[in-house]
């Protein structure tokens, strides 16, 4: 089968699915609306826009960009199209009016972006009226895509998942104590927070919600992996604080199990989801977690069970949580929960098989 993998950018998502194409029997071939010097795995051929990359700012050259991409498919003529996000490399291939397209959400398209406007709706709809198979990653995600009218005969629940051999209870452990060594922060009780500095995914609150939480449990520390757009505004809000908060950057996929392992509790603020990546790589290394209390995470978060949930948007019930969870005496018992429902429900070998389902049911349609 000849396979068209069609995103918007390179990310370490994009090379992971592209990773796992690439040791199946199919011929893949990728291409992404923003060219790059992608990290391209063996056997996957890219490809580029015949006319180099359209504007993407206006209508002029989004039907540059259809032109284009009908040349391309024409060309390559692949016996199916796996496209996402939805207002993107979905769309256009809906306006190629190629088949069999496999639409692939990436959440916040569907939860977020389809909601932002008039026009965003109308984009939206047209994408899933002309798409063959929907795969979603969570059942908030195909609730989304029920609401447009898709039928749910033609959805594939996939959960990405995670690598169980490289996200565990015992890889990057050591390392994660030695991190907690260098900080100084043997004796103390850490949070780490992964998710992007941006409004969607909640970091601010975080930082608001950690500074209040501190004046009541000074054992309290804040470990911060990544940036974003709110720099600003979390160093702002965390510098007065001092060396209770370390902001490690943007680190490396081969670092972040010493990260998780280096924390008490794994924190996600997030106000949108759909299958966090970054909670099940903790849940996987057995860390207790704390997150918003939305749809899709309590797809994998059960109160009390294996890990906890805060209000959404509630800075005061999130500095509480965080109080209450540094002497809760259930809180091995949550990690180990965790660990258990990672395994069962979140391993990236096992749910990547609906992928290659959803593949043999758009060729089948």
């Amino acid at each position: 089968m000849r396979v068209l993998y069609f995103t918007e950018r390179d990310t370490p998502h994009d090379r992971r699915f592209l990773s796992a194409l690439a040791r199946t029997k199919h011929w893949i071939f990728a291409l992404r609306m923003v060219e790059s010097e992608p990290l391209t795995p063996k056997r996957v051929t890219e490809w580029r826009w015949p006319e180099g990359q359209p504007d993407w700012s206006n209508w002029a050259g989004w039907q540059a960009g259809v032109k284009q991409l009908s040349t391309l498919l024409d060309d390559l003529k692949p016996d199916l199209v796996h496209a996402g996000p939805v207002q993107g490399p979905a769309l256009l291939t809906a306006l190629a009016e190629y088949h069999p397209l496999v639409t692939m959400s990436w959440g916040s398209d569907l939860l977020r972006t389809a909601q932002r406007s008039p026009w965003m709706r109308y984009a939206t709809q047209y994408a899933l009226d002309r798409t063959d198979i929907f795969l979603g990653d969570c059942q908030t995600v195909a609730d989304a895509a029920a609401s447009f009218g898709f039928p749910r005969e033609k959805m594939v629940l996939f959960p990405w998942g995670v690598d169980l051999e490289v996200f565990s209870r015992e890889k990057g452990f050591i390392e994660g104590e030695n991190l907690r060594t260098v900080l100084e922060w043997e004796d103390n009780f850490v949070l780490l927070c992964n998710r992007s500095w941006a409004p969607l995914y909640g970091v601010d609150l975080l930082a608001r919600a950690f500074s209040q939480a501190l004046k009541q449990e000074p054992n309290l520390r804040l470990l911060l992996v990544g940036d974003g757009p709110q720099e600003d505004l979390i160093h702002a809000i965390l510098d007065p604080l001092g060396e209770v908060v370390h902001f490690a950057g943007r680190i490396s996929q081969a670092e972040l199990p010493a990260y998780y392992h280096a924390a008490d509790l794994y924190v996600s603020p997030s106000h949108s989801d759909g299958s966090s990546i970054s909670l099940l790589e903790a849940m996987a290394c057995g860390r207790p977690v704390l997150v918003s209390d939305i749809s899709s995470n309590r797809e994998w978060v059960s109160g009390g069970v294996n890990g906890r949930l805060f209000v959404d948007g509630s800075e005061t019930d999130l500095a509480a949580k965080l109080v209450e969870l540094v002497t809760d005496p259930a809180l091995d018992d949550y990690g180990r929960q965790a660990h258990f429902t990672a395994v069962e429900r979140a391993d990236w070998t096992v749910n990547f098989q609906q992928c290659l389902r959803a593949y043999h049911e758009a060729v089948a349609s």
